[in-house]
């Protein structure tokens, strides 16, 4: 479960103050498929990076009953002139995981090939996206923060993905930002809209799209 509690967070952009989250309250439960839905700009990626605790609130609280994994797809924590079989490496040492397990688990499912030898500052976007979500599957969380990860690779890549990814969100709550609505259906129970910093909670994903697309059309 996480909760979110009285959340705030602003930017200024051009002189005036953009709220992405204006004293958010709400609670995403366990073992469930939440889509937080909302137009360009409305801060669907930071309100997931401050769940991961990549980016702080400017005041509020989350809580958390259960490890949150590192948006899905995220590859901002490795490091560049390390290999990506040295970041995994890493990255199992400060998770606890067996080590061994999770390079032949990443090597197995980034399909990087003899890349996986290569430093990291010489990988595409793609190639980094395609290890951090290796990484981010191999790793068992109790929630899922997965932002537009179906964007990333060729579609072998992405039916892969997506057939593991729904595995895990089986067995374990998620938080998905896609702008997919067939997907969004097929793979979510509940769904959050944010809209000027406010978010509304439904817990029919049906009402949550209905009431997501209602917004987007008054606003044009």
């Amino acid at each position: 479960m996480i909760r979110l509690i009285d959340l705030c967070k602003f930017y200024v952009l051009n002189g005036q103050r953009k709220p992405v989250a204006d004293h958010i309250s709400a609670t995403f439960p366990s073992k469930t498929t939440v889509a937080l839905l909302g137009r360009n700009g409305a801060g669907k990626s930071s309100l997931l990076r401050m769940i991961a605790g990549t980016m702080k609130p400017d005041s509020g609280k989350i809580l958390s009953t259960g490890s949150i994994s590192w948006p899905v797809g995220f590859a901002g924590s490795f490091h560049p002139d390390l290999t990506g079989l040295q970041n995994v490496r890493f990255i199992a040492r400060i998770y606890g995981v067996d080590t061994d397990g999770l390079v032949d688990a990443v090597r197995g499912f980034a399909g990087l090939g003899l890349q996986f030898n290569q430093p990291l500052r010489s990988y595409s976007s793609g190639m980094r996206s395609r290890l951090a979500f290796g990484v981010s599957m191999a790793i068992d969380f109790d929630t899922y923060l997965v932002d537009e990860v179906m964007s990333v690779g060729d579609a072998a890549f992405k039916e892969n993905s997506l057939r593991v990814l729904r595995d895990r969100m089986t067995r374990r709550a998620a938080i998905v930002v896609s702008h997919s609505i067939p997907m969004i259906k097929e793979m979510c129970e509940h769904g959050a809209v944010i809209e000027n910093g406010k978010m509304t909670y439904f817990k029919d994903i049906d009402e949550a799209i209905r009431y997501h697309l209602e917004t987007v059309n008054s606003q044009a």
